[in-house]
């Protein structure tokens, strides 16, 4: 009997483990994590669900994912759609050739009148675009599921413990950008930070993430406030996980142009987490090294990717290959030079 160790009790790692449990197999199953499930960058996530990317290989992992969280449904999971916005020609036109993108492998993305979202701000609208099979989640919540359901398949759970400290046949290394304290991997940190506000009058209850096309400015409905999140005009490498107050306030001066319901409104609360970058943001998924296998690098995307990214590496584990092409996902495609660089990362 083999032992899996997964290192990382994210949404990646508790997935992986969720998925490995699922089959009934003999390996002993381990999923650790030097702090508690889903304490760092998954906890901090946006909580965002879609499909609507820019390339093929992100789109069908996206479309794998979606149906996963469909069928868990409310409340760990709300369809209430991604509505992108563009307020400028050149955002239109990209807009529209990313959607008869998507549409050809299956997106249903449709273009709308965004003046049905009630409260939303449109007179400067050109176009725009939706998914109405892509939502919202609680990343917190559905990562504490997948970890429940894997421990009531046989899984075992060490919080706070150092994967380096167990012994292990197999060990699947998930840990965001903390995945380079384990092996060498072209990752890097890089700083993001979030806003949730004080509570907003008036929110419709299927309040769709709205995101500007050339602003990258995006936000969604929270309990009874707005989550709010845009990237930043400097790009901060590295690890320092601080809030630039500057930030905050732009913010808040975004949100009352497009929703001026909250104008006025005060910051509730504020973090800052890490993405794990690759050169071409998209993640590295296979063996790196002997008994090593990686599930890292997700630039931003990996909790709403988790569940077919899960199912993928579970099955190669298990069966030695996956029925989901993991091919564009391998290390040696940087050694090759051959990158697919995925230009949506909000």
């Amino acid at each position: 009997m083999a032992r899996i160790v997964v290192a990382g009790a994210g949404a990646v790692g508790a997935s992986i483990a969720y998925h490995l449990v699922r089959p009934g197999t003999d390996e002993e199953i381990v999923i650790c994590d030097v702090g508690e499930v889903a304490s760092r960058a998954t906890g901090k996530a946006m909580g965002g669900v879609r499909q609507q990317f820019s390339t093929a290989p992100e789109v069908r992992l996206a479309q794998a994912s979606t149906r996963f969280f469909a069928e868990l449904g409310a409340p760990l999971f709300e369809q209430v759609g991604y509505l992108f916005l563009a307020t400028t020609d050149d955002g239109l036109a990209e807009l529209t050739e990313r959607r008869e993108r998507q549409v050809e492998l299956g997106v249903p993305v449709e273009a709308v009148d965004p003046s049905f979202v009630d409260g939303l701000r449109t007179d400067d609208v050109l176009g725009a675009f939706i998914c109405r099979e892509d939502g919202v989640a609680d990343p917190t919540a559905v990562t504490r599921h997948l970890v429940g359901e894997a421990i009531a398949g046989g899984a075992t759970l060490l919080e706070h413990t150092d994967a380096r400290e167990l012994d292990a046949d197999v060990l699947v290394v998930a840990c965001g950008a903390a995945s380079l304290d384990l092996i060498d991997l072209p990752v890097r940190p890089l700083v993001r930070q979030l806003v949730d506000t004080e509570p907003v009058q008036g929110l419709p209850a299927d309040l769709p993430m709205v995101i500007e096309e050339e602003t990258t400015f995006h936000f969604r409905r929270v309990d009874e406030g707005l989550r709010l999140a845009m990237v930043e005009p400097n790009l901060r490498w590295g690890t320092d996980e601080v809030v630039d107050e500057a930030l905050l306030a732009d913010c808040l001066d975004r949100i009352a142009h497009r929703y001026p319901t909250a104008a006025g409104v005060g910051v509730g609360r504020a973090w800052a987490g890490l993405y794990d970058m690759t050169p071409d943001a998209h993640p590295i998924i296979g063996w790196v090294d002997d008994g090593v296998y990686a599930a890292c690098g997700f630039s931003g995307h990996g909790f709403m990717q988790a569940p077919a990214v899960g199912a993928a590496v579970a099955e190669e584990l298990l069966t030695g290959s996956s029925s989901f092409d993991l091919s564009p996902y391998r290390v040696e495609r940087f050694a090759g030079g051959a990158v697919f660089p995925e230009t949506l990362v909000l």
